[in-house]
């Protein structure tokens, strides 16, 4: 039960990372199909910012009430068909709808696997998060590619979407068979309040979580949009090149998510966002001090292998502290994170006008060489091997 359980989060962190890709790949696309402008596109993205930011902020409590299987499930069931709207919206107002639509299904998901994941990580008693987040990795890139290749054939977005929407609705299927049941979930019991702590010590600790996950996703929002951009034109690299860049980080950054778990179980949640931070700022500041393109690309590629550990620990330490409340707990981390995505490329481009890109990108690095420092915030919740015994029936070991 306990194999099958982990298997179904995987597949729900793998199906949302292949919406988002797919949806991602196709973006040019539906521009031109509704011959929109730069600024009436950056109006539609709103829709799945301001949908996914309000889906979390709804989604902690009715996790909290009524367990994260029974809202994560039905939400999963979603995520194929509200892929598929998009590509039927007959013009900006219907497009912004869709995906504020997108957005939300995609919030609640991120919230309510994560806290399932949390579960299953609690019963296995040991680090497991990191690989759940992973697999979300994994999903974007195979959602990317999938759409890429139905561009290349010349197939309609709609085409697209509803293939890979029908893929997605049937792996949520089986997913649903999987999951682990609501009346084993250990994270049902009343909440614990630990000695010394008040409900306000309690809440300022999650959202310096928050914090954390915002200064995280600051770097990853950044690496996506201006990497490739001071490669070429800071650097003056042709665009082979400054592709290169973003490659580097993302393909550290998944490996370092696979090889999180046993980094987490080896050194502590603690020790290993010190030195991912560590890592990530430092490499990232040495890579702009060089100022070389090779040297750009080692400095992004040990970026996102810095940043890799870092979110799923935080994850785990707001969903271990306390299981009553851990539903809006994740909520109040992810939304605040989910903020620093989208601010990320934004505070970037506007600090790159004032003082030049290095300089700018140096941003980020500071987050990081900051959540270093603070990384010792981890060890006010238990980790995964301090949770409560499992009951037997979900304690079956594959």
């Amino acid at each position: 039960m306990l194999l099958r359980a982990r298997v179904a989060v995987y597949g729900l962190f793998l199906v949302s990372g292949v919406a988002l890709g797919t949806w991602t790949s196709r973006i040019p696309a539906i521009k031109s199909d509704l011959h929109l402008s730069e600024g009436e596109l950056s109006l539609a993205l709103l829709g799945i910012a301001t949908g996914a930011i309000a889906g979390m902020q709804a989604v902690g409590r009715l996790v909290d009430r009524y367990g994260s299987r029974r809202v994560m499930i039905p939400v999963a069931l979603l995520q194929g068909p509200v892929l598929v709207l998009p590509a039927f919206a007959p013009g900006l107002i219907g497009l912004a709808a869709a995906l504020l639509a997108f957005g939300v299904v995609h919030g609640v998901l991120d919230v309510s696997m994560n806290a399932n994941a949390v579960i299953v990580e609690r019963h296995y008693r040991r680090p497991i998060m990191s690989s759940f987040h992973a697999v979300f990795s994994v999903g974007g890139f195979l959602g990317a590619s999938t759409g890429g290749l139905f561009a290349h054939a010349g197939a309609g977005v709609a085409a697209t979407f509803a293939t890979v929407g029908a893929l997605i609705l049937a792996v949520s299927l089986v997913c649903a068979r999987l999951a682990l049941p609501d009346e084993l979930d250990l994270s049902r019991a009343p909440a614990q309040e630990a000695p010394g702590k008040t409900g306000n010590a309690m809440a300022g600790w999650v959202l310096f979580l928050g914090v954390l996950a915002f200064c995280c996703l600051v770097g990853e929002g950044s690496m996506a949009d201006w990497s490739s951009v001071y490669l070429v034109e800071d650097l003056l690299s042709d665009e082979s090149v400054g592709a290169a860049g973003y490659a580097a980080f993302s393909i550290m950054m998944t490996a370092g998510r696979f090889a999180g778990d046993r980094l987490a179980a080896w050194l502590g949640p603690v020790v290993l966002v010190r030195c991912c931070g560590a890592l990530a700022g430092t490499g990232l500041l040495t890579a702009l001090l060089i100022g070389h393109p090779v040297a750009g690309i080692v400095g992004f590629g040990l970026f996102g292998a810095g940043l890799s550990c870092i979110i799923p620990q935080v994850f785990s330490a707001a969903g271990h502290r306390d299981p009553a409340t851990s539903g809006r707990a994740l909520a109040r981390v992810a939304s605040l994170g989910y903020v620093g995505l989208l601010a990320g490329p934004v505070l970037i481009g506007g600090l790159a006008e004032l003082t030049g890109l290095p300089f700018a990108l140096g941003v980020p690095a500071v987050m990081a060489l900051f959540v270093a420092l603070a990384a010792g915030a981890l060890k006010e919740g238990p980790s995964p091997a301090a949770a409560p015994a499992p009951t037997p029936q979900s304690a079956e070991r594959p």
